[in-house]
């Protein structure tokens, strides 16, 4: 078992994967540095594999997919993880480590937004999706989340190991955010500096179509982990929706004593019903959600255990 690992997920990042390795051992010279390529077509392999990174692959595109890789194949008592764009300055990967290593975070995000992203970024679209994720996030989870979309993060071996991947492509940063916020894991964020790519390299992530994927991934999540909230605003639009239908019938009632539109009366009903089905599907599913933490609980239990004997304590 290694006591660092720092994993890089690596798809065409010729122009930089070097001096990412690089500073990375300079940074945290106990560490095993693993590039994970992802089908790439230029020379980083070959780049990696010379500056001494262990370079393993997976063949399945996607980034959601090389992490699960990763957190499959790899054992450490602490993973730090960014991208192989060189955007990440490592001055900060020691005490993002040592929050997991001494501190026992689960997960520290490497918050970009509070430092220089919004002024070296060039993609006003970016910011704007950014900001808009991170402010969602926050407001449905109750979360302080400050860089939901941050590629560069530390995690412990109890986060790696008992975080399920569904994701196959970008959706990933916000199915581990929301993971570690449902289980009420310990989340510190560190202020880290960004800085733009360099001129040569290019983003793989599609500001519409991934932003897309993003939100919706979110909304998957949010039915998921908060479905009584889900299903009650749910709930709560149907009767809406129902009582706009059902008042002017009832005032009609009240002013001539006939009812003059039954097809409204009948569809507002049948909303309403809806509605009740609504607000108890939720109210079953949060028990269940309940039920799923405190069994996250135990297979967390067991997780540290196993990485208590790996350690020899």
């Amino acid at each position: 078992m290694d006591k660092i690992a720092v994993l890089i997920p690596c798809y065409n990042e010729e122009k930089t994967i070097e001096k990412v390795i690089r500073e990375a051992k300079e940074a945290l010279p106990d560490a095993v540095i693993y590039v994970y390529d992802n089908n790439s077509v230029d020379k980083s392999v070959e780049l990696a594999k010379a500056a001494g990174a262990v370079v393993r692959h997976e063949y399945k595109q996607g980034k959601g997919n090389v992490v699960r890789r990763m957190f499959r194949e790899i054992d450490a008592e602490c993973y730090l993880m960014l991208d192989g764009d060189d955007t990440y300055p490592l001055d900060c990967a020691r005490k993002m480590t040592e929050r997991v290593l001494e501190y026992h975070a689960d997960m520290v995000v490497g918050d970009r937004l509070s430092s220089t992203y919004f002024t070296e970024n060039k993609r006003p679209f970016h910011n704007f999706g950014n900001s808009l994720v991170r402010g969602t996030i926050n407001s449905l989870f109750h979360s302080n989340i400050k860089d939901i979309m941050t590629g560069y993060r530390a995690f412990s071996y109890g986060f790696v190991k008992t975080f399920p991947v569904f994701s196959e492509g970008f959706q990933i940063e916000t199915e581990m955010t929301i993971h570690a916020v449902n289980y009420r894991m310990q989340v510190d964020n560190v202020i880290v500096e960004y800085r733009d790519r360099p001129e040569g390299s290019t983003s793989k992530l599609n500001t519409y179509s991934d932003g897309i994927k993003v939100l919706w991934k979110i909304l998957q999540l949010f039915k998921t982990y908060r479905p009584f909230g889900f299903f009650g605003l749910i709930s709560l639009l149907l009767t809406a929706i129902a009582l706009v239908l059902f008042i002017p019938v009832l005032l009609e009632y009240f002013s001539t004593g006939l009812v003059l539109r039954f097809p409204t009366l009948i569809v507002s009903g049948f909303l309403e019903l809806a509605a009740v089905q609504a607000f108890f599907a939720g109210m079953i599913l949060g028990e269940l959600n309940w039920k799923d933490r405190k069994d996250f609980e135990y297979r967390m239990n067991r997780v540290m255990e196993q990485l208590t004997q790996r350690k020899g304590y």
